[in-house]
């Protein structure tokens, strides 16, 4: 059965960080691209950053880009997103996806999903 499960969400002021984790099992975890996904309360999730099995191609949605780092660890089934510069439109619950497929920013091409993690900035 796969598994993602995300943590580290939280509470943080805006200009601060934090480091979001995705730890998959039941999978070929350096067979799939990864994403992150994000969703706010009364909108549509969204695409956050994607990367492919290798990390060799990384996408990142516009509004994240430069402050958002994706980064993954094969040898601990692991997928990281480091959000710095953090502001209260970045407010959302976070889920990471699984794709068998090329990384994409189309929530419908994923495979598994996690539970997600709350990530509320204050202003």
């Amino acid at each position: 059965q796969v598994q993602l499960v995300e943590s580290g969400g939280g509470l943080v002021q805006a200009g601060g960080s934090l480091r979001l984790s995705c730890a998959a099992s039941g999978l070929t975890f350096s067979s799939y691209a990864m994403a992150w996904f994000r969703q706010a309360p009364g909108k549509n999730r969204e695409f956050v950053g994607a990367t492919s099995w290798s990390a060799g191609l990384i996408y990142y949605a516009d509004s994240v880009k430069g402050r958002f780092t994706i980064s993954r660890d094969n040898s601990k089934n692991t997928v990281y997103l480091q959000m710095n510069s953090l502001k209260p439109e970045d407010t959302a619950v976070y889920y990471c996806a699984a794709d068998s497929g090329p990384p994409t920013r189309y929530s419908g091409q994923y495979d598994y999903w996690g539970q997600g993690t709350q990530v509320t900035v204050s202003s």
